[in-house]
């Protein structure tokens, strides 16, 4: 895909920008990005990536094939109404904002293509897990061009614009979830003596070879954790530790609460 204009240069912006970029999925000078106010931003990724700052107005908003919304879903409508009059007509759209329906491009864009999904921020490492919805004016070429470019982030899957609710808080949100609990272990680590390059070295171990094993499907997450898990043993300790904590319960809460928060978001809460 030729001329990809993002609207918005955060972090998830960046994250994608690094991704395709990288590994050729577009050619860093095909990527127009376009943010509020902070022009020294839009220096920083031109410098680190390539790609072309652009302001309203500017020639290269209405030669992009697709725009794709980062902002912050609080920043959508006016971010629409800029881009509005100039965007071309058969411009797609793909959204990465949390909780913005596509039934409001519709409404603000007119009768186009419009994808919307949720990546995460592991998409900069090309390990991104993306969930994404598509509007009835997305055809097989275009489709087929989305998918790619996602793809070219890490996994995607086509869902139902109603899962991606689910999905934002399970995946988009997740990166956030394992962060915050290799910072409680490294916590617990340092409180009880270790050395804290030593706990975070031993951490991000513990992680990656756990999930290489769900990856490799080996057995089921139940199943691999019984294998650890010796009666009367010290794992056996620490997951009734947990399950006298509610650590299932305080699991689902928080992805219920994400979940209800990118509801409310779609409904301009």
């Amino acid at each position: 895909m030729k001329n990809v204009l993002f609207i918005g240069a955060g972090s998830m912006a960046e994250a994608i920008i690094a991704g395709i970029t990288s590994n050729g999925a577009v050619e860093p000078a095909s990527v127009f990005v376009m943010n509020k106010s902070d022009q020294a931003r839009l220096e920083e990724l031109r410098d680190k990536y390539g790609i072309t700052p652009v302001r309203t107005g500017d020639p290269e908003i209405k030669q992009a094939e697709l725009a794709v919304f980062a902002t912050k879903p609080k920043d959508a409508r006016q971010a629409m109404d800029d881009v509005a009059e100039q965007l071309n007509p058969s411009a797609a759209v793909l959204s990465v904002m949390a909780g913005i329906p596509i039934s409001l491009f519709e409404e603000k864009l007119g009768n186009r293509p419009v994808a919307r999904s949720m990546p995460n921020t592991s998409a900069t490492i090309g390990l991104a897990a993306t969930g994404v919805a598509m509007n009835e004016d997305v055809g097989d070429i275009v489709r087929r061009n989305i998918l790619s470019l996602l793809g070219s982030i890490g996994l995607v899957k086509e869902v139902e614009e109603d899962e991606l609710h689910l999905i934002t808080a399970l995946a988009g949100s997740g990166p956030a979830y394992v962060y915050y609990f290799a910072e409680a272990l490294e916590e617990a680590a340092t409180t009880s003596g270790l050395c804290g390059t030593d706990a975070r070295e031993l951490i991000v171990q513990v992680l990656e070879g756990a999930a290489a094993m769900l990856k490799r499907k080996t057995g089921e997450p139940a199943e691999l954790r019984e294998h650890v898990t010796s009666p009367g043993g010290t794992t056996a300790a620490g997951i009734r530790a947990l399950d006298d904590a509610g650590f299932r319960e305080a699991v689902a809460s928080c992805i219920q609460a994400a979940e209800n928060r990118s509801r409310e978001l779609a409904n301009g809460q």
